[in-house]
C-alpha cells in the first residue's frame, strides 16, 4: 500500500505499536521528573489576592525575601479584587511548574467557594497546599470621632443609629465580611450597610480618613500603630482569645457578644498537579523560615500568630476544617456572592 505521495506506509505490528503509545505516554511524567530535580531555575511569582498595604502583604513580603536564600527570586504581585478570589481563580490556571504560587486565606478558600453562586474553582481540587504559614484576628475599629469606646457601646449607637452607620471590610466573601454579619445577626443591628473595598489597605485609609467610621477587618502591625496613635480605635478582636502582639485588646466574647469568633488561616497553595517534589522542597524550606526567631517577633507583634511546623497534610486539613465550620454560618446568614 503506498501514500499518495509514493512513500511506503509503515503499518507497525499491534505489540510494537502499544509499545510506542506507552512511551509517549512516559514523556511527560519524565519532563516532569527533570523539571522538579532542577527546580527552581528562574524565579517564582508569588501572587497576593489583593491590593498592596493588607495583610496577605505583611505575612507574603518578609516570605518572599527570605526565600531569596533558599530558592532564589521570589517576585510578589498584587491581584485584587472579589475577596481575594480572582487572583486564587489565576493561579488555579496556571501551569503546575511550581513558578507561580498563591498566599491565600480562609475567606478566599472556604468563604467564597461556599457562597459563590457560580465558583471560579474548588479550593481541593484545583490546588497543591503546601504549608500552613499561621493565623490572623480580625478587628472591630471605629473612627475616633464616634462616640463608642467599647463594643457593647457600638451596639447601642448601631441600633440608634442603624440606618445611618455603615460598616467597611476589605471585600466581598472575605472573613472580616462574613464576621461583620455575624456582628449583625448577634447584636440584631440589621440596618447596618455593608460597603465591600477591593482590599485592607483602601479601606484602612477611607477609615483614618473619616469617610466611613466602622470597620471589621484583619489586624495588622499597622493597624496597631493606628490605634497607638489614635487615628483609629481597636474595641475588639474576633479571634477565640486574645492576641498575644495585642494583649490588651478583649475578644468580642469578652466584649459582650457571645458566639462573635472567626479567626483566619493563611496558608501556601500551588495549582493541582504540582510535582510533590517541589510541593515538599517548598514546605520545607517555608518551614526553616519558619523557625528564625527574629521572623516569629515579627509576625507576633504584627498580631499574626505563626504556625513553626506545618505541612501540605496540615494545610489541607486546616481547609477542610474550616470549610466544615464556617459553610453552616454562611447558610444561616444567607450569604451569596454573585
Amino acid at each position: 500500500m503506498r501514500r499518495k505521495t509514493g512513500r511506503p506506509m509503515v503499518i507497525l505490528p499491534r505489540r510494537r505499536f502499544l509499545q510506542y503509545a506507552a512511551g509517549a505516554a512516559v514523556v511527560p511524567a519524565v519532563a516532569r521528573i527533570a523539571m522538579a530535580q532542577t527546580y527552581p531555575s528562574r524565579p517564582i511569582k508569588l501572587v497576593i489576592p489583593f491590593p498592596p498595604g493588607g495583610v496577605n502583604d505583611a505575612i507574603g513580603r518578609p516570605w518572599a525575601d527570605r526565600m531569596k536564600t533558599l530558592l532564589g527570586t521570589v517576585v510578589i504581585e498584587n491581584i485584587g479584587g472579589a475577596g481575594g478570589s480572582l487572583g486564587v481563580a489565576g493561579v488555579a490556571r496556571a501551569q503546575p511548574d511550581g513558578y507561580t504560587l498563591v498566599l491565600a486565606n480562609t475567606g478566599n478558600m472556604v468563604v467564597v467557594p461556599v457562597a459563590a453562586t457560580r465558583p471560579l474553582y474548588d479550593p481541593l481540587r484545583d490546588f497543591e497546599p503546601i504549608y500552613r504559614l499561621g493565623s490572623g484576628a480580625g478587628v472591630f475599629a471605629v473612627h475616633p470621632s464616634l462616640p463608642t469606646p467599647t463594643l457593647n457601646a457600638l451596639v447601642d449607637y448601631a441600633k440608634s443609629n442603624g440606618n445611618k452607620l455603615s460598616y467597611g471590610s476589605p471585600g466581598l466573601g472575605t472573613t472580616n465580611h462574613l464576621a461583620g454579619e455575624m456582628f449583625k445577626l448577634l447584636t440584631e443591628t440589621a440596618d447596618i450597610v455593608h460597603i465591600p473595598y477591593r482590599g485592607a489597605g483602601p479601606l484602612l485609609s477611607d477609615l483614618i480618613g473619616g469617610q466611613i467610621l466602622f470597620a471589621s477587618m484583619v489586624m495588622t502591625g499597622q493597624v496597631l500603630d493606628l490605634h497607638g496613635s489614635g487615628k483609629l480605635r481597636v474595641l475588639a478582636v474576633s479571634s477565640p482569645s486574645r492576641v498575644r502582639g495585642a494583649p490588651d485588646f478583649p475578644t468580642a466574647i469578652e466584649a459582650g457578644v457571645p458566639g462573635l469568633t472567626m479567626p483566619s488561616l493563611f496558608g501556601l497553595f500551588a495549582p493541582k498537579r504540582t510535582p510533590r517534589s517541589i510541593v515538599e522542597q517548598l514546605a520545607k524550606a517555608t518551614r526553616t523560615f519558619m523557625a528564625d526567631p527574629d521572623l516569629q517577633q515579627l509576625y507576633v507583634v504584627s498580631g499574626f500568630e505563626p504556625d513553626l511546623d506545618s505541612s501540605p497534610e496540615a494545610l489541607r486539613q486546616s481547609v477542610v476544617e474550616a470549610s466544615a465550620r464556617l459553610t453552616p454560618i454562611i447558610k444561616a446568614i444567607g450569604l451569596k456572592l454573585e
